[in-house]
């Protein structure tokens, strides 16, 4: 079965054969996906007294047996339909993530970055250290530059509370971002959180651009695409999570993430433009200006960074050049 939702396009069928009867070589921006951990994922709940009420029935496990098989398949599907410097993010666990790894250095795909997703409500034990993060292995198809919005949810002038960097800290490789606690409500047995399918949107993608979700599960990255004004293309092999997954898709606004207060700040307009003589002679007969109001120094320069359109280091090292 395949349903269209205006630019977007849902597929009820195997990954591999619905992606070469529906997507063209070189056809897609961006791959964010999570697919099933081969761990008997539909028996969890024996082992873990999950509570299995509210989860989404149709969960469809990979046999561990044929796990490097299937990766392999699917793995080999997404470098075709990746444009040149597209790129892939795959979630998965570590019980195979050897098997994830090999199919991914068996492409032309070259990794970018190992990135670990740590989160809340890891299972509990008492004989050994307990598991609370997931593996999000990041690659890009090589052949033309690719999508890196450095300033898509921080400026990089931006301070973090405590001091430092809140770009620096948000782009390093480790991530703690909460899983969605929803007592009482339906959910996919994986379902990944839109705070972090929206990371990697924001980062990796621009509006506009096509991405693909080869396990879409719950639905999130749908869900995310749509509410960043993303094209969205998915596949997934359950009949029972489908409809689910159409259901959260109708539900969800188009743009309604970006309207969000998000932790975006905004790009300097001058960044990395060379300075002139005459910028330089600019800036410091404002500062010199409003010096001589006898406002703090750092107010002042908050204020050039603005007028100029630069950040505020390069305006503090320009005083400090003439002193």
């Amino acid at each position: 079965m395949i349903v269209e939702r205006g630019a977007n396009r849902f597929v009820n069928a195997d990954c591999v054969s619905a992606a070469l009867e529906y997507l063209a070589d070189g056809s897609v921006d961006l791959i964010v996906t999570d697919p099933p951990y081969g761990i008997g994922g539909d028996e969890l709940h024996k082992h873990y007294n999950r509570d299995e009420r509210f989860v989404v029935e149709g969960y469809v496990e990979v046999d561990a047996r044929r796990y490097a098989e299937f990766s392999r398949a699917w793995i080999a599907q997404a470098e075709r339909v990746l444009r040149p410097g597209g790129q892939i993010y795959v979630v998965s666990g570590y019980t195979n993530l050897p098997d994830v790894l090999n199919a991914l250095r068996a492409t032309t795909l070259r990794e970018v970055n190992h990135v670990i997703w740590k989160y809340n409500f890891g299972v509990y034990t008492s004989r050994k250290f307990v598991s609370s993060h997931y593996h999000i292995l990041y690659y890009a198809k090589p052949g033309s530059p690719r999508t890196f919005n450095l300033e898509c949810r921080f400026a990089r002038d931006e301070r973090a509370d405590g001091g430092g960097s809140s770009s620096y800290r948000d782009r390093e490789d480790v991530w703690t971002i909460n899983r969605e606690y929803k007592p009482g409500r339906k959910k996919n047995k994986n379902e990944l959180p839109i705070a972090l399918l929206e990371k990697m949107l924001l980062y990796s993608s621009n509006e506009g651009d096509l991405v693909c979700d080869f396990f879409m599960g719950g639905g999130s990255t749908a869900v995310a695409c749509v509410g960043l004004n993303r094209r969205f293309a998915g596949f997934e092999v359950s009949p029972h999570i489908f409809r689910d997954v159409l259901g959260a898709v109708d539900r969800a606004a188009p743009g309604g993430l970006l309207a969000e207060p998000a932790k975006r700040g905004a790009v300097v307009e001058n960044r990395g433009k060379r300075w002139s003589s005459g910028d330089v002679r600019a800036v410091l007969e404002r500062y010199d200006e409003l010096a001589a109001t006898g406002a703090a120094k750092k107010r002042i320069v908050g204020a050039l960074a603005t007028e100029f359109g630069r950040g505020p280091w390069a305006i503090a090292k320009v005083i400090k050049d003439r002193a």
